[in-house]
């Protein structure tokens, strides 16, 4: 296997860039033996590696060799999932045939509401809260302008839908017509609002396709959560012998997600207008109290943690009337419109169920969202044995990342999968760091404004702006800014603009995609974000010579999760402080600088407004967790080296 996966990989790397790089021959040793041995691996491979490629050689070379046998690949975000269905995986095919290797099956699997919904489509079940549009509304006026925007893409989403029918098209939503979310909400379902078998266009659902391709596929393409979602039910679609986690430090965020539960005023009220017409008014009116009550002690409620008193108290009287609801639903095997009402109902009521049952594992709270007010949440106190006994255990399993090591250690990241604190034999597993080829000692700076004052709760201070200011000034822009609050984005914007002819983009002031963009084109610009840029951007090159960081990216001290999490860890005799802030922390820290140097000709200088960095006891944890940088607290070398690089790059 391992010849030919290097012969693979070779071949790959050939028609990209030349030889292989020493981390992909790395990763591609170290996971054939993780294969041969049955154990687990956790493989750093550092920006620049090619890991894509280091990973899908081994994965396709153990297809081939044990026929029968799948390999499933998720990923953390769409936009890698993407390049690894456009670009890599067809690269690696091309090569395999090239080989004589016999034909291998890939596909790419999404969660059902990635797919439209027939029956939503053709019979327009009416949704109470956003009115659905039928074909023949859009045609006649009556229901919306069809010469509007979302009109529009209505139209163009459901003809789009049908015409997929008709060829027997994939119907993925990355390939629809353009459209907003809202728009695609028209067409689309969750997957607890399924109705499955029930359906009357069941032999033609999108979602059931995907999932009968995906069972019989060699190769997978697919994400953490749906991972997690499958690893929970007992793997009733995949069954891998081999899984890949690449983007592996979402992996304990991401289970969490698929593991938590919200119930806002917004989804009990159209889980009660959506029963309206299918019990009888006594009933309907006991849960329509049921719910309004719920909402009104939700308003009044503040945010935080909650364990008893009203909250409680309206979330069983719903629970209540939701049973009663459901029973009067009762079953009809003949009505699939009754029985997506009955899952609707269910669903809530199973939240109600898990809220009102109080499980000591789980954490309860109120959180306030902007736009759409508070809602209950319920998450998970820990993850880790959930992923080590449903995720890790069903298979091989290799996680990769260019940040797993947090503080030059991979145990926060073991600790987290649940690989630590077991004598399980299935959870054997081998850790190596492959490097980068990147110098990043020549090609970056890390500079510590030690004479700033620390940050406080006020918010960013006068200082910090003039030195924000003071640097973008140097570079003449080709700035990414990356900021602990929106509140400290927002007037760190505003100040450059009111001080500087330079162009600031503000997250928020447009659709972020189009804003990074516009970032990529005019290298003299700016872009100023929270957290949603600290990952995931991609801007080589003199896009970006300057990466600001105002603050240590510590969760706030209101997170009820996060808080909960840190004393439990406190309470069984662990560090809680620095096995959740200072970690999450230095994920941060460790993905947001590395968002400097993205090839190898790239220079810059990141620059992080925050002696804390360097006076606090955690300090030192966290400047090893990020990319090692030249570090320097000298400022005029700083501002010197960005106006050096910017008169060179002009030149």
């Amino acid at each position: 296997m391992v010849d030919l996966s290097t012969q693979l990989l070779s071949h790959a790397v050939a028609q990209i860039s030349g030889e292989p790089r020493p981390g992909q021959e790395q990763m591609v040793a170290t996971i054939v033996d993780s294969i041969s041995s049955k154990h687990h691996a956790l493989i750093q491979a550092g920006t620049g590696t090619g890991k894509s490629l280091g990973y899908l050689a081994p994965v396709v070379a153990f297809v081939h060799d044990n026929p029968g046998s799948q390999a499933v690949v998720a990923t953390a975000t769409l936009a890698l999932q993407s390049q690894l269905a456009s670009k890599d995986i067809p690269t690696i095919m091309a090569c395999a045939e090239e080989l004589g290797l016999d034909e291998i099956s890939w596909c790419v699997l999404k969660g059902g509401s990635n797919y439209p919904c027939l029956m939503k489509i053709r019979d327009a079940p009416v949704d109470p809260i956003d009115q659905q549009y039928t074909l023949e509304d859009l045609a006649d006026n009556e229901q919306v302008d069809a010469s509007s925007s979302l009109g529009k893409q209505v139209v163009a989403l459901r003809n789009w839908a049908e015409d997929q029918a008709c060829s027997s098209g994939i119907a993925d939503r990355d390939d629809a017509p353009p459209h907003s979310a809202q728009a695609w909400s028209q067409i689309s379902i969750s997957g607890r609002e399924c109705v499955g078998a029930k359906c009357p266009y069941v032999g033609e659902c999108f979602a059931q396709a995907a999932r009968a391709r995906a069972s019989e596929s060699q190769i997978v393409v697919t994400n953490h959560a749906l991972v997690a979602i499958e690893a929970g039910h007992g793997w009733t679609i995949l069954n891998p012998d081999l899984l890949v986690l690449d983007e592996a430090h979402e992996l304990t965020a991401r289970v969490t997600t698929s593991r938590t539960d919200e119930l806002s005023h917004q989804s009990v009220d159209r889980a009660v207008r959506m029963a309206g017409t299918m019990i009888k008014d006594s009933v309907h009116d006991d849960l329509r109290d049921a719910a309004m009550r719920y909402a009104n002690i939700l308003e009044d409620v503040d945010p935080g943690r909650v364990h008893d008193g009203p909250v409680m108290d309206a979330v069983s009287d719903l629970r209540a009337s939701l049973r009663t609801a459901i029973s009067a639903v009762g079953k009809d095997n003949t009505d699939p419109a009754l029985e997506q009402v009955s899952n609707v109902l269910k669903d809530v009521f199973d939240i109600c169920d898990r809220v009102v049952g109080r499980n000591e594992d789980d954490v309860i709270w109120v959180s306030m969202r902007p736009q759409y007010g508070p809602q209950l949440v319920v998450a998970p106190l820990r993850v880790a044995d959930a992923i080590r006994n449903s995720v890790l255990s069903h298979q091989t399993s290799i996680l990769t990342s260019a940040t797993l090591k947090l503080g030059d250690s991979f145990s926060p990241i073991s600790h987290a999968v649940g690989l630590v604190g077991t004598q399980d034999p299935d959870c054997e597993y081998t850790a190596i760091d492959v490097g980068s080829p990147f110098d990043y000692q020549s090609q970056g700076i890390c500079y510590v404004a030690t004479q700033l004052p620390p940050p406080g709760r006020d918010g960013i201070g006068e200082e910090t702006l003039k030195e924000i200011l003071d640097l973008v000034q140097a570079a003449d822009g080709h700035c990414l800014g990356l900021f602990s609050s929106m509140r400290a984005a927002e007037r760190a914007a505003e100040f450059v603009r009111d001080s500087s002819d330079h162009e600031v983009f503000l997250q928020g002031e447009g659709h972020l995609p189009d804003l990074i963009s516009k970032f990529r084109a005019d290298p003299q610009a700016s872009l100023f974000g929270t957290m949603s840029l600290w990952q995931g951007v991609d801007a080589p090159g003199e896009t970006c010579n300057l990466v600001i960081v105002d603050r240590i990216p510590f969760p706030r001290p209101d997170e009820p999760l996060l808080q909960a999490r840190q004393a439990d860890i406190t309470r069984r005799g662990g560090n809680g402080f620095m096995e959740v802030a200072a970690s999450h922390a230095g994920l941060m820290l460790a993905q947001g600088t590395g968002r400097l140097i993205r090839a190898s000709t790239d220079q810059g200088v990141v620059a992080i407004l925050d002696s804390r960095l360097l006076k606090a006891r955690y300090g030192s944890f966290l400047v090893s967790s990020m990319p090692p940088l030249w570090m320097t607290t000298n400022r005029e070398t700083v501002l010197g080296a960005l106006s050096r690089l910017n008169k060179t790059q002009e030149a």
